[in-house]
C-alpha cells in the first residue's frame, strides 16, 4: 500500500506549458528540502530525465501503460515514489488524449484515476477571458472519476487579466494554486533532439534552466496549496512492483553488463539496471560519446534506446570504443541495443563510421517515425522466444539498409520484418520498456554467463558506478 502524497499535472492539450511547470514543481518542492519522486506518462526518456534531474535524488521513471500494461501501472508508480514525500506525476498530450490506444486506459485522466490522484491542469490563458470556466468545467465534468484539483494559469497578460480569470473559476468552485506571466516559464532547455544526453552529462545549462524554473514557480505557485491538496490523495491499494532483490555478493558467474549511459543514469529506463541486478548481474556504466573501452571484465553489452540520434558525430568519433564493442560481438558475447543503440551498431551512419557490428548502414529521412508497435518475435533472441508478442515503441529519422537481416528480430502488420538478431545478439528499432517484460533481464544475463569468458578487458571508467536501489 502507498501512501504518498501526489499530484497529476495536465493540460487541455500539448502547448500550454505543463513541461515546465512540472519540472518547475519538482525543483521548487525539492528546493524546499522535499524527498519528490518525478513520474512523466508516456515513453519520453527525456522529459523523464529532466525530472530526475530536478529531483536531485530520484530518477525521474516513465509511467506507460501501453508498454508495461495498465495492471503494473499503479505498481511501478508504488515502487517509484516509496519513501518519498510528494510524487508528481507529469502527463502527456492532453488530458484524455491517447496516441493509438483507448483513452480510458492509456490517457493522462486514465494513469490519474489509475492513482486515485488529484490532477491540476495547467491552461495557456493568453487568449481567454471568462471562457476558461467553461473549458475547465467541460474537463471536470467529462469523466466523473476523474478528481480535477484544480488549475495553475499559464501566460497572465495583466493583473485586470487574473483577476477576471479568478473571478469565473471561482463561479464554479474551481481552485486556482498559480499564476504565471508570459515570461516566468521561458524555454532553456536544450532541443528535444538531443534528447536525455544534456541530463545524463551533467550540462550546467541544464541544471542553471531547472533552478530557474523552480524560482519561478515558486514566486508564482501557492505550493502549500499544492501539497495539501496532495496529501488529500487516499492510501493506494497496490503492491509495489519489484524487480527483485540485486545481487549484491561477489561470485564467479556475476558478470559484468556494460549499459550505456553515465553515472546519472542509463540511456533508457531505470528499470533496465534495476532488472539487470536484480538477475544477478554487475551493472556498470559505458558512455558511448566519452569513454574509450569497455569497463573491465564486460560480459556483455546493453545499449537502451534513449540514446539519441543527434550525436551521431560524437558517436563516430569514438574509434577505440568501436574497435571494443566489435571485438565484444564477434568473440561471441551478448550484445543488445535498442531505437539508436541498431544505428550506433551499423557501419555507418550519414556516412560516418559507426561500430561496424551490423552489415548495414543507416541514414537520416526528413520525416520521422514515431508510434507503438504491438509485434511478434520472428526469430529466438535475447529478448523474446520466436512467436512471442511484445508491445514496444518506435521514434527515430534514421533508417537503416536492410532493415533486417537473415534474422529479423520482429514482424508486425503493414510492414515488413525488422530488426537483426545473430549469435549472441540483438538490435532493433523497436524500444521496449523491461518492466513489461522483465524475463529480458534474466535472458540476456544468462546468456552472459554461457558465452565464453571474456578477453583482454578495457579499463574500468574511473570512479563510476550505475546506481540501483539496494
Amino acid at each position: 500500500m502507498s501512501v504518498v502524497p501526489r499530484l497529476v499535472v495536465a493540460a487541455p492539450s500539448s502547448g500550454h506549458g505543463k513541461n515546465a511547470v512540472s519540472i518547475g514543481l519538482v525543483a521548487a518542492f525539492r528546493k524546499r528540502g522535499l524527498d519528490v519522486a518525478g513520474f512523466k506518462v508516456g515513453p519520453d526518456h527525456a522529459d523523464a530525465a529532466y525530472l530526475g534531474v530536478a529531483a536531485e535524488v530520484r530518477p525521474g521513471r516513465n509511467l506507460d501503460p501501453r508498454l508495461v500494461g495498465p495492471e503494473r501501472v499503479a505498481p511501478l508508480f508504488a515502487y517509484g515514489a516509496a519513501g518519498a514525500k510528494l510524487a508528481l506525476v507529469q502527463g502527456t498530450m492532453g488530458l484524455y488524449d491517447s496516441v493509438a490506444g483507448p483513452s480510458e486506459v492509456e490517457s493522462t485522466a486514465a494513469v490519474a484515476t489509475a492513482l486515485r490522484s488529484p490532477v491540476v491542469l495547467v491552461v495557456d490563458v493568453s487568449a481567454m477571458g471568462q471562457s476558461l470556466a467553461a473549458l475547465v468545467h467541460g474537463f471536470r465534468s467529462y469523466d466523473e472519476l476523474l478528481w480535477l484539483g484544480g488549475v495553475i494559469l499559464n501566460r497572465v497578460a495583466s493583473p485586470r487579466h487574473e483577476e477576471l480569470l479568478r473571478e469565473a473559476l471561482d463561479d464554479i468552485g474551481v481552485p486556482v494554486f498559480g499564476s504565471l506571466r508570459r515570461g516566468d516559464l521561458p524555454p532553456m532547455f536544450p532541443a528535444r533532439s538531443y534528447g536525455m544526453t544534456p541530463a545524463l552529462t551533467g550540462d550546467p545549462d541544464v541544471t542553471r534552466a531547472v533552478r530557474r524554473l523552480g524560482e519561478g514557480i515558486a514566486g508564482r505557485v501557492d505550493l502549500d496549496g499544492l501539497l495539501g491538496l496532495a496529501r488529500t490523495a487516499p492510501p493506494l491499494a497496490v503492491e509495489p512492483w519489484s524487480p527483485g532483490a540485486p545481487t549484491t555478493v561477489a561470485r564467479p558467474d556475476r558478470p559484468v553488463v556494460a549499459l550505456a549511459g553515465t553515472a546519472r543514469g542509463a540511456y533508457g529506463y531505470p528499470e533496465t539496471a534495476e532488472l539487470l541486478a536484480a538477475a544477478g548481474a554487475e551493472v556498470v556504466p559505458v558512455d558511448p560519446l566519452r569513454d574509450e573501452a569497455l569497463p573491465a571484465g564486460t560480459a556483455a553489452l546493453v545499449v537502451g534506446a534513449g540514446l539519441p540520434e543527434a550525436y551521431a558525430e560524437q558517436l563516430s568519433a569514438n574509434g577505440r570504443l568501436h574497435a571494443a564493442v566489435a571485438e565484444l560481438a564477434r568473440a561471441g558475447r551478448p550484445v543488445l541495443a535498442e531505437g539508436a543503440g541498431l544505428l550506433w551498431l551499423a557501419r555507418e551512419l550519414d556516412g560516418r563510421p559507426m561500430c561496424g557490428v551490423l552489415d548495414a548502414t543507416a541514414a537520416t529521412q526528413e520525416g520521422m517515425v514515431l508510434g507503438y508497435r504491438e509485434a511478434t518475435a520472428a526469430t529466438e533472441s535475447l529478448v523474446a522466444p520466436r512467436g512471442a508478442v511484445r508491445v514496444g515503441y518506435k521514434q527515430h529519422r534514421a533508417v537503416l539498409t536492410p532493415r533486417a537481416g537473415e534474422r529479423p528480430a520482429w514482424s508486425w502488420p503493414g510492414g515488413p520484418p525488422e530488426g537483426h538478431v545473430w549469435s549472441g545478439g540483438y538490435a532493433s528499432q523497436l524500444a521496449l520498456h523491461w518492466a513489461g517484460a522483465p524475463e529480458i533481464a534474466a535472458r540476456l544475463v544468462a546468456a552472459a554467463r554461457r558465452a565464453p569468458a571474456p578477453t583482454r578487458p578495457g579499463p574500468a571508467p574511473a570512479d563510476r558506478t550505475l546506481g540501483v536501489p539496494a
